[in-house]
This record gives structure tokens, C-alpha cells and sequence, in this order.
């Protein structure tokens, strides 16, 4: 994928659009209980910091699911749109949610350590603990 590179989508009713600008094809994927709980499974996210504009943003709902992230969905339809830091403007969207679909490629799991043990991914990836997420973000 080039750099720089804007790409759009929307949630499953159309009220919800987003614009994105994108540096890399890298996908993350969050096995903590709470995205799994979120989406029934784990969430593969593309992150960004800033560079996230939503059309519709009336239509769109936060939860609160910690104190330093919450987590957005279309109220029209409960597409979910992303997962955010609380401070620095950092970004999660659902790859899924992007119109396109090529040249992806997970790079990351993250929350390895809650995996359950009724699935596995193929593709070889860096593998962080909660704990060293935490700490790579300097959260506790």
C-alpha cells in the first residue's frame, strides 16, 4: 500500500461514512476479553492517530469501555466504527470497515496472553501480553 494513502467506508446502513489516511497495509489483532466480547470474536483493527473524519457523526454512539478508551458504533444500525484512546487521538477502526480489501496484512496480536484456545491465526506474527501493551502505552 502507498503511503498516504485515503480510503473510505461505512457502516452497514450508509448514515455512518469515515475518511481515513492511511501510512501502512498493517492490521493488528485484539484478543483481549473485551473486543472478543464486543464483536464475538477478535477484533482485527487498523490503527491511526488523527486523520479519522466521520460523516454522520450525530448518528454515531460511544461506550465508555475503560478509563482510557471508548469504543464507537452506528446507533442507526450498531455497525461498530472504532475503538479510541481517551487522550492522543489514537484510532482503531475495523479493517472490515474500509472499503477495501486488498493488500492487508496482520502484523500484530495483541492481548495474546487471553486468547482462547478455540482458534488460532496462521500468520506469523509480533505477539504482546496485555502487560506489554500497557506498557508499551504507559497505561497501568
Amino acid at each position: 500500500m502507498v503511503t498516504n494513502t485515503e480510503l473510505h467506508g461505512a457502516c452497514l446502513c450508509g448514515i455512518v461514512s469515515v475518511t481515513v489516511t492511511t501510512k501502512s497495509n498493517h492490521v493488528g489483532v485484539c484478543h483481549c476479553s473485551m473486543c472478543r466480547k464486543w464483536g464475538g470474536g477478535p477484533l482485527f483493527a487498523v490503527e491511526f492517530a488523527g486523520d479519522v473524519d466521520f460523516n454522520g457523526s450525530e448518528h454515531i454512539t460511544t461506550f465508555s469501555s475503560s478509563e482510557w478508551a471508548e469504543r464507537g458504533f452506528c446507533q442507526q444500525c450498531g455497525t461498530h466504527l472504532f475503538y479510541r484512546l481517551k487522550q492522543g487521538g489514537h484510532y482503531a477502526l475495523p479493517v472490515g470497515l474500509l472499503d477495501s480489501a486488498d493488500d492487508w496484512k496482520i502484523t500484530e496480536q495483541i492481548f495474546i496472553d487471553q486468547k482462547p484456545p478455540y482458534y488460532s491465526l496462521a500468520e506469523k506474527t509480533k505477539q504482546l501480553t496485555g502487560e506489554e501493551v500497557f506498557a508499551q502505552f504507559g497505561e497501568q
